[in-house]
């Protein structure tokens, strides 16, 4: 028996990096920056938390505005579609014999499909949505659930590059192993994040990870710069 495999969960994991990437990141750029100005780490510590929490409700709250105008959009375009069928019918049968001939299908092939269609209105109105707008009906509570996502995820991957700060007194110490721990972290959400994308795993991990990197030593170098005196 064949049986086909396709990945279902594409905004969740969409969600999941876009937390993580942003938690895994900036958490670690301020760290870094802040370890470049001052030896104190519980001054540090205090930033970083507050740069999480600051940053998960913004990426969250982003997420769930971002999925509503998505929402909002699909509903107003599919009232848009449901008018045209009825006020603009040739229109829209131009349109169906328009698709197929994009798949080498003659116009006399589809008309059956056309008609079919018409005797159903909203099976008419969910293929144009699809195949000419090319619009997915969002979840039902996408909104809510891509703003937990966003906001779960950033936390999780923030905690990591400020953990060493939490346990060690001293400042480059924690710098070390927040950098090492990072290094890895980083290398390895970039490793999955391409297995599941279909991408190259490696080249994946190695972007991520090189990103995260720069954003932290350019944080590091700056404040370092600025606070020479």
């Amino acid at each position: 028996m064949h049986v086909e495999k396709h990945f279902a969960s594409g905004n969740l994991v969409r969600d999941v990096v876009i937390g993580m990437a942003d938690g895994l990141t900036v958490p670690f750029a301020l760290a870094a920056g802040l370890t470049g100005a001052t030896n104190m780490t519980r001054l540090i510590v205090l930033a970083g938390l507050a740069e999480i929490a600051a940053g998960s409700i913004a990426m969250g709250l982003g997420g769930y505005l971002a999925a509503k105008g998505d929402a909002q959009h699909y509903e107003s375009e599919r009232s848009r579609e449901q008018r045209e069928i009825v006020e603009r019918v040739h229109d829209e049968e131009q349109e169906i014999f328009d698709i197929f001939s994009n798949y080498g299908v003659t116009e006399d092939e589809s008309t059956p499909v056309l008609n079919a269609l018409k005797r159903k209105p909203e099976a008419w109105v969910d293929f144009m949505m699809r195949f000419e707008l090319g619009l997915e009906k969002p979840e039902p509570q996408r909104a809510r659930n891509s703003a937990a996502t966003i906001a779960a995820s950033y936390v999780f991957g923030g905690f990591i590059p400020l953990a060493p700060y939490m346990v060690m007194p001293d400042v480059y110490s924690a710098l070390m192993w927040s950098v090492l721990i990072t290094i890895v972290a980083l290398a390895v959400f970039g490793f999955i994040k391409g297995r599941v994308a279909g991408t190259s795993p490696v080249r994946s991990a190695l972007q991520t990870t090189f990103t995260g990197g720069l954003a932290a030593a350019a944080a590091f170098g700056l404040a370092r710069l600025f606070s020479v005196k």
